[in-house]
């Protein structure tokens, strides 16, 4: 089994930054991508940015230049540091691992997991 947790987040004015960080943990192989999605009060979960083992970023359009991502292999974990936040920044954040997971036997499967979410809130 594996865990994703995620700390940080919370409360800002807007032009403020926050920071968010997902360590996982459990039977790990190896992790391929690791990212951030979002999903506020009646939208869809979206994008926000992924990075993948080799160091690889991808942005949604609504955050490049403004976030950024980043990982430490060596802990499993990713992290996400928010700057020049908006009111439409506001949003429950999620942390997403793509990764191989090991079995009891030995063998591994490639498996997808999700944090529990951390709450963004940008006031204007």
């Amino acid at each position: 089994q594996v865990q994703l947790v995620e700390s940080g987040g919370g409360l800002v004015q807007a032009g403020g930054s926050l920071s968010v960080s997902c360590a996982a943990s459990g039977s790990i192989l190896s992790i391929n991508a690791m990212g951030w999605y979002r999903q506020a009060p009646g939208k869809q979960r979206e994008l926000v940015a992924t990075i993948t083992s080799g160091g690889s970023t991808n942005y949604a359009d609504s955050v490049k230049g403004r976030f950024t991502v980043s990982r430490d292999n060596a802990k499993n974990t990713v992290y996400l540091q928010m700057n020049a936040l908006k009111p439409e920044d506001t949003a429950v954040y999620y942390c997403n691992a793509d990764l191989r997971e090991l079995t009891a036997s030995g063998r591994y499967f490639r498996a997808n997991y999700w944090g529990q979410g951390t709450q963004v809130t940008v006031s204007s």
